[in-house]
């Protein structure tokens, strides 16, 4: 009986064992299945999903594996960001290779490639100031020596035409006592001649509005010349630069230059013999004097250009003109029924210096000579230069200057 006892004890002890630890076995496989389930849903699902869960993200956080793949997430998503932003930024800028120099940035829109010399008003609507806007330009180097002969000149051009003097001798209050010079733009600078001025007052983009330009000496008689009737000829014949015919009478120069009684305009003539072995060339063709010359919107691009900006006076342009029209013995001409007299008035040449017991002028017309010979050969060297480039044999053209 109590082996029997013993035994059910015994059996009674082992069974309470097996039961617990089959419970532990159960609680522990729970709780792993239980981390497991956790570790997968967090590695599944981003931490936005896990705030619309209401799972706050203290709990996520507490996860290393969850913590870092959030981090993963974060980084992609930002460089993603920028990336978008890099590219968006680089289709939002402004690159026009059209546009002027300097301005590939702008949108061609607000692009203001040209100017002009209109007077505006300091008020009121921009659209209001100009009640109309002069066609043409009329410029003259001046001083005030000459102020009754630029008043006589200034009464032949209309109000078509905008009025520019530049003043070589600084002096411009004098010039208030003309009603004209109210609306004339004055320009000034000491001892600077017509072609300082035109270089750097006459840029094309500046002159843009006006169709004809006149770029005058101040010494010119116009009792026969009327600016309106001048234009309505350079138009009918075609000349893109021109200039009025001179009193043959009254110190000319070059046989193309004087006026002839008997037509409107010339564009060829004859000259000492010699002087001009091809007739469509210079100075029996395609040339007219720099005293009074007239160019065209187009020609007068050309032609400032090839205005050297070292070279003040001038001098050999008058044989160089024929580069910028084509073809030049039709388009370059004088106008003979509209004449003016070259008065050759002391002025401008007269303020050199004095210098090794040379006269003021002297200085001026040594240095005029001197510019001369250098233009002619900057050109000469600058064909050459062209021509070698493109593979062309330059010894066989004809020359642009003839020494006379």
């Amino acid at each position: 009986m109590t082996n029997f006892l013993l035994a059910c004890g015994l059996y009674g002890y082992v069974s309470s064992n097996s039961l617990k630890s089959a419970d532990t076995m159960r609680l522990i496989l729970c709780i792993c299945c239980g981390f497991i389930l956790g570790l997968f849903i967090g590695i599944s699902f981003p931490s936005s999903s896990l705030t619309k869960l209401n799972i706050t993200s203290s709990i996520v956080s507490n996860f290393p594996i969850a913590r870092d793949r959030n981090n993963v997430v974060s980084d992609e998503k930002h460089t993603d960001s920028s990336i978008k932003i890099r590219n968006a930024t680089d289709e939002m800028k402004i690159w026009v290779p059209s546009n002027p120099k300097g301005a590939e940035r702008l949108p061609p829109g607000i692009v203001a490639s040209e100017s002009d010399y209109y007077l505006r008003r300091l008020w009121g609507k921009p659209s209001e100031d100009l009640p109309s806007k002069p066609k043409y330009l009329v410029t003259f180097t001046v001083g005030v020596k000459q102020k009754r002969n630029i008043d006589a000149a200034v009464k032949k051009f209309s109000d078509d035409f905008t009025i520019l003097l530049f003043h070589y001798d600084s002096k411009t209050t004098e010039w208030d006592e003309f009603e004209w010079s109210k609306r004339a733009i004055h320009v000034s600078a000491r001892k600077q001649t017509k072609w300082w001025y035109a270089k750097r007052f006459l840029h094309p983009d500046v002159v843009a509005p006006y169709d004809y330009i006149f770029i005058w000496d101040e010494d010119l008689g116009v009792e026969h010349f009327d600016a309106k009737e001048y234009i309505k000829l350079v138009k009918k014949h075609g000349l893109e630069i021109s200039q009025p015919g001179l009193d043959p009478k009254r110190g000319t120069t070059w046989q193309m230059t004087k006026r002839r009684g008997d037509r409107e305009v010339h564009t060829v003539t004859e000259e000492k013999p010699g002087w001009c072995p091809d007739p469509h060339l210079p100075p029996c063709a395609a040339f007219i004097e720099i005293m009074a010359p007239v160019f065209s919107r187009d020609a007068w691009r050309c032609v400032w250009y090839m205005i050297q900006n070292d070279l003040v006076h001038g001098w050999g342009l008058d044989f160089a003109l024929r580069k910028c029209v084509e073809p030049a013995h039709k388009k370059i001409g004088v106008v003979d029924a509209q004449w003016i007299v070259h008065q050759s008035l002391p002025s401008l040449g007269n303020e050199g210096e004095a210098k090794d017991g040379k006269a003021p002028w002297q200085g001026v017309r040594d240095r005029c000579r001197k510019e001369w010979a250098m233009f002619q050969s900057r050109v000469a060297n600058a064909e050459k230069a062209y021509y070698k480039s493109k593979g062309v044999d330059s010894s066989n053209l004809t020359s642009l200057y003839k020494s006379t």
